[in-house]
């Protein structure tokens, strides 16, 4: 049986691609972008190891309530290549018959050119692609990324109908979402520069300051 190893998933998630969409976050990078905003799913060992057949059940209950789109993001979705080809296969063939038709949103932050063949077979079934390390010296404004640098790539009729409107689009302030769960709160999108820090300061202020967060390394334990 095909398993992928899934930091959490969560429905609706409206920060990340247009309308309602489930949300998939695997776990495991091995890119390790300074900077990045979710250092807890960096760790290939952690996170929850799941039947693809069990994550395609939490897709067609979302398609149920609703779901306009899927996004995939991590961690690293292509450290993960040939379970993440079998999902997004299993997700393209739920599609028939559905209006509107679902898209798929794949976040990597790899580069076309150093992808293997079938990471790029994998890549293929997204309808758009947003590729790059995220590089923390080189913020944008762009809709949904996280850096200058990174390129949102219409890959599908689909996409591109979908997408178009929003390739230069850039928003007064970048849709996000603030979720808690037994883990504690965590914020979903791809936020402006500095707003992170401001968060946690502005939660200390109110005497909530957090324990630790997942955009910066956890101090080492004291002896």
């Amino acid at each position: 049986m095909s398993t992928i190893r899934v930091s959490r998933t969560h429905f609706p998630v409206t920060a990340l691609g247009p309308g309602r969409r489930l949300g998939v976050w695997v776990q495991g990078c091995p890119l390790a972008c300074a900077g990045c905003m979710s250092l807890d799913t960096w760790d290939p060992g952690a996170g929850v190891e799941m039947a693809v057949a069990d994550l395609l059940e939490v897709w067609r209950e979302a398609v149920v309530a609703g779901a306009e789109g899927i996004t995939v993001s991590g961690g690293e979705p292509l450290a993960q290549p040939e379970p993440l080809r079998s999902f997004l296969a299993g997700v393209d063939r739920t599609r028939s018959g559905l209006e509107p038709v679902p898209d798929i949103m794949l976040y990597t932050g790899y580069e076309w050119n150093e992808l293997d063949d079938t990471q790029r077979e994998t890549a293929s079934l997204a309808d758009v692609l947003v590729t790059g390390r995220f590089e923390a010296a080189r913020p944008t404004g762009l809709i949904w990324r996280g850096s200058a640098n990174q390129r949102m790539v219409p890959q599908t009729d689909l996409g591109r109908r979908r997408y178009a409107a929003y390739l230069d689009h850039a928003p007064e302030h970048a849709p996000l979402q603030v979720r808690p769960d037994h883990t504690g709160i965590w914020v979903i999108g791809t936020p402006h520069r500095g707003t992170l820090p401001r968060l946690e300061r502005e939660l200390r202020r109110q005497g909530l300051g957090p324990e630790a967060v997942t955009w910066r390394p956890a101090p080492p334990p004291q002896a």
